[in-house]
This record gives structure tokens, sequence and C-alpha cells, in this order.
């Protein structure tokens, strides 16, 4: 199957289906050691079909489902409160990951996962056991179970947790599937013969042997395909077994090897191979004149064998015939980024804004041991956590007309932590001066106009400032108005000296003020650096550098994010030492229009401006 096939043609959907069942089949086989698969779909009758066959083929295993706001204590297990409180002792209550011991664990929306849970997960898959400390009890319970990740990101910006997508072997993409494709009798068919394959092949997988020239296929066409992850292989070589205990045999073969770098390596590449390099006239010649020697003389029935046309693909060694099927299975949207060298990692997607500790609105993010005061609110079932391990003790203490139930300390107290977020400002500094406009303000007014777009889609204010002549001027206020942000970017004209350290002065007590008012700013500065106006107004070049330098190390001390954009067609030197004395992220961005600059700073801001 092309990936430069047409996504909704007939052949190239049921290529894809053949692969969802194939990638379903040595999931049943080896879960333990394949993690689980990225399902990319939305809920509908393809993605409900794959799950029930996923689970008619790992039956009678476990299935159990996560929700997206799983507290600590129901996905690794805690203190049973109420048992607790009625025998006066700790009693342990196994969390969801024990539960799904043997079985699947379904992650529904996954690409919203938090950080914290993607991070307690994954540290369960990677030691095969849950390790619980807390609340007075500690114990460790091995558990194994393969996960299917539920994606239903709607671009590439809300995807699922690098730490967690590492550790699944597989990835499928269901959403050009078409229902008409799926045939539910097909579906029972297929599962009343693979049930006994899959019984077989789990019987056989240990005697599986894995040739030495499988081994070095698969890791030198993951180092082929840019794939750092050394989990990655392994999962490819996991999956080469499997298919081989599924066929029958005892040793992989390349076909197994060709079916594991499609299926695990191809979604995961960042580069396009090399290209061979040319041999050397020696070698060529040589190689010619043992094309050109006749073969010796065999019986007939040799030579009518040898009459038949030869398949090209035969001759081939097994590392081109692997990475010609790798190739062939990248998925069009990855093979366009990687032909056009333009595959980057994504964050999650977000605001950008601090995180105030002690905050009393937002999510909440826990407790602490402290006395509920100034404000603040008392959590209560910490709290009674707390307390519930030392009741028969505080009851053997007490004199015996006490009536509580419950005996509560003071050492007890437990308080609600919440996280709240700041609001984000972007404050853009447009360097409108005569070099600028000459040269590449056209770009930036475009490339702000697309920032601006994400800024009302985060929720973020913007703010514009402009600096050409002896001036710097505040065009546009905080603001969550796109209309009146593209109003004043659209009216702002060039032409004039370049007065950068009154720009740098300028956007500096605007952000000083912003965060005095709790708010979280981020400059963008977008300048070629070469400064030529004073503070007072004068001209001169070498004053005028030397005044710039001198505001952007007082600026670095404010510890404010600031992006440096190089608007000059070739980068300067001039831009980057300002940015080194700023602490700035600096991008240059030689002969790029507005969409690059608008990429750049969306991926730098995702990532974080530091």
């Amino acid at each position: 199957m092309s990936p430069n096939a047409d996504p909704s043609s007939d052949e190239v959907q049921d290529g894809l289906w053949q692969q969802a069942v194939q990638v379903a089949v040595l999931l049943g086989i080896d879960p333990g050691r394949l993690g689980g698969v990225r399902l990319r779909a939305s809920a509908g009758p393809v993605r409900d079909a794959w799950l029930n066959l996923l689970r008619s083929l790992r039956s009678p295993s476990r299935w159990v489902r996560m929700p997206l706001s799983i507290t600590d204590e129901r996905l690794l297990g805690g203190l049973d409160l109420s048992a607790t409180l009625a025998t006066g002792r700790p009693v342990l209550q196994h969390g969801l990951l024990v539960e799904a011991d043997g079985g699947t664990l379904i992650l529904a929306m996954a690409e919203r996962l938090p950080t914290s849970t993607a991070a307690r997960l994954t540290q369960v898959m990677d030691e095969g056991a849950v390790v619980l400390e807390r609340d007075g009890l500690a114990e460790r319970r091995a558990t194994r179970f393969a996960v299917v990740a539920l994606d239903e990101g709607l671009s590439e910006e809300e995807s699922l947790s690098p730490a967690l997508r590492d550790r699944l072997a597989f990835e499928l993409d269901l959403r050009a599937i078409s229902p008409r494709r799926i045939s539910e009798a097909d579906l029972q068919q297929m599962v009343a013969g693979s049930i006994d394959d899959i019984v077989a092949a789990r019987a056989r997988l240990a005697e599986i042997d894995l040739p030495d020239a499988v081994v070095r296929v698969l890791c030198g066409t993951a180092l082929a395909l840019g794939i750092d992850s050394m989990r990655a292989s392994l999962m490819a070589l996991s999956v080469a077994r499997a298919s081989a205990a599924l066929d029958g045999n005892e040793l992989a073969t390349d076909d197994d090897a060709r079916i594991a770098a499609a299926l695990v390596l191809a979604p995961r590449a960042t580069r396009m191979p090399q290209a061979p390099e040319p041999k050397e006239p020696e070698e060529a010649q040589a190689q010619q004149e043992q094309e050109d020697t006749p073969p010796p003389d065999r019986d007939h029935d040799q030579q009518d064998h040898d009459a038949a046309p030869p398949n090209p693909g035969e001759n081939k060694p097994m590392e081109d015939r692997v990475l010609d099927a790798t190739k062939a299975a990248i998925p069009a949207g990855l093979l366009s980024q990687l032909l056009a060298g333009s595959l980057q990692q994504r964050a999650t997607s977000g605001k950008s804004g601090a995180s105030i500790k002690g905050g009393q609105r937002g999510r909440p993010a826990g407790s602490r041991r402290a006395q509920p005061v100034h404000g603040s609110r008392l959590h209560l079932i910490d709290t009674l956590r707390a307390a519930a391990p030392w009741q028969k003790i505080r009851k053997a203490t007490l004199c015996p007309d006490a009536q509580q139930r419950v005996q509560v300390r003071s050492d007890d107290f437990h308080i609600a932590r919440i996280k709240q977020k700041t609001a984000t400002t972007t404050l853009f500094v447009v360097d409108a001066s005569g070099s600028s406009a000459l040269h590449r303000l056209a770009e930036a007014k475009g490339a702000v106009e697309l920032l601006l777009a994400d800024c009302y889609v985060r929720r973020d204010q913007v703010a514009l400032i402009a600096f050409r002549g002896k001036v710097a001027e505040l065009l546009l206020p905080p603001t969550r108005s796109l209309v009146r942000a593209k109003r004043s970017l659209s009216g702002l004209p060039g032409g004039g000296g370049t007065p950068l350290a009154t720009a740098i002065d300028t956007a500096a007590s605007i952000a000083e003020g912003l965060r005095r008012r709790g708010q979280s700013p981020l400059i963008v500065l977008l300048t070629d650096g070469r400064a030529n106006v004073a503070r007072d107004g004068t001209g001169g070049r070498e004053r005028a550098q030397a005044e710039a330098t001198q505001a952007a190390r007082q600026f670095s001390g404010l510890q404010i994010p600031l992006l440096f954009i190089d608007t000059s067609p070739k980068p300067q030197q001039e831009a980057a030492q300002l940015a080194g004395a700023m602490r700035a992220r600096y991008i240059p961005l030689p002969h790029a229009g507005a969409a690059a600059v608008s990429m750049a700073v969306r991926a730098a801001t995702q990532n974080g401006a530091r």
C-alpha cells in the first residue's frame, strides 16, 4: 500500500483495516512486551469494531477502563477509609492498575492525560508492579497489562504523552476507514479462526529464536530512520518473534522483520534514510566485469529454470528489503513532513501561564499537612485518612464515657492544595524602522497576525509595541479583542531609525506592570538587532548599540521569558549577541515567510520560552 495513495479509496481502507487486524492478533500473542497501541480514531462504529475484535481475541482477560480524572488512590491503591474506620486498623484497597493485571487497560481521551498520571502509569509499566508506600502501608504487587490509548485529538498539538507513546509498540489511525468496509459477519469469522492460532502461538513464543541477522537489520533500520529510543528496537524484535510464532516457525525470518519494521518503526520515523554512497571506480569496474562474465555450463533443466524472469527483490539483501517495506509503510502525513525536512517534536497544548501555589481558585492538586488558617480549605478525606490508622490506640486511651466515634487530632489536619494558572499576556515588540521595513516588516506583520489567532484560541491577552524613529509606542494595551489587535497591526507604518534600547526599556516596564497585576508576560521581539538611535533620540550607531546591549543586560535580571526573532535576510551577529545578553531564545529566520515565523514562535511558546 503506497503512502501517497488516495486515503478514501477502497484499496487503502482495506489495507488499513488488515493492518489493524494484524496489530490486534500480535497484541493478543505477547501483550506484556508490546505494551499496547495508540489508537487514533473518533468514537464510532469503526473504533468500536476494532475494540470488540481485540476484546474477543484477548478473552477471557480483564477489560478495564481508566477515566481521565482518576486520582492517585484509585490508580495505585491506598487506604480503604470506610473499612479502616470500621476495624480500627489500616486496610489496603487495591488500585485500578492492580485490577488490570493480565488484561487490557483502556485510556479514555488519552491525549488529555495529565503528565503526573502518565508518569505513574509508565513507571508501573516499566517495573511490572505497583509499589505502594503511603498512609502507613507498604506493598509491592506485580501487574502486567496491555494499554489501548484512545487518542481523539483533532490536531497534532493534542498528542499523547511522549513517555507513554514510547512504551506502546503500535500506532493505528482508523480515521480514514469507512464503517461500510467493516462487516460483522467477517469479524465473527475472523475471531473464530484466530483464537486457536493465538493460543498456539503464545505457547511456542518462548521457543522462538531471533537470528543475529534479524537483530542487526531491525536495529539498523531504526538507526536509519532516526529513531533514538531503544524501546522501539526491542519492541520490533518482540513483534518479529510473535509473528514467527504465529506462522509456526522456529526462527524469525526476514518476512517477520519486515512486518515488525512496518508496524513499529515506520510510524516513529524522524527522517528519511540516506541514499547509499556511490561506489568507488575500482569496485564498480570489478562488479561490471563480474556481470559480463558468462555463467558456467549447467544441465538443461537448470538452464530452463534460470530462463524464468528473476524477481528484483529477491536479489536484494535483507537490509534493503526491510528498509523498503518500512518506507512503504510510513503514513502519508508523516512522509510529507519527512520529505520536507520539517519534522519537529511537538509539545502538549495548553495555556502557558505560570502556576501559583496556595491559590484560592483553580484545580485541586492534592493536599498537605497543615492547620486550616488564612482562608485555606480543609481536605476532609485526607484528614480522616491520616487519623484512621490511630483510632484503636486513641480509643483505648480515652475515658470510658467518651462519645466520639472518630478521634481527630491537630496533627491529622490536611488542607487542600489548589493549582491556579495566571493569565498570560503576549507582548509583541515589532521593529518598524527603515531597515526592517525594507526587508521584513510585511513578514513580521503576517507572523504577528497568525500568532494573534493562537493567543485568541488560548484566551491569552495580547499587546503591541512598535518602535521607529526616536520612540517606542504602545499601540495596543493588553486586550483579548482579536479585531482590535488586527486593526492596530494593519495601521503600523514603517520607516525611520531603530531606537532599540528605548524599545527594550518600554517592553520591560510594561511587562513588570503586568507581572505586578498577577499576570504572566511573554515578550516576542521581532527586529534585526541593528540599533542606530540612542535613548535621548540622537543618532550614532556605536552609542545606540552600546545602550541596547546595556538595556538587554538589565532586562535579563527581570527573569521575563522572551523570544528574540532575527528578521534580517541573513542572521546578524548583533542580534545574536543581544539575545544572549537578554538570556532570550534566539530564532534566526533567514528568507522565512509569515507562516515560518508563526510556526517557530508557536513551537517555542509551547516548549517554554526558556
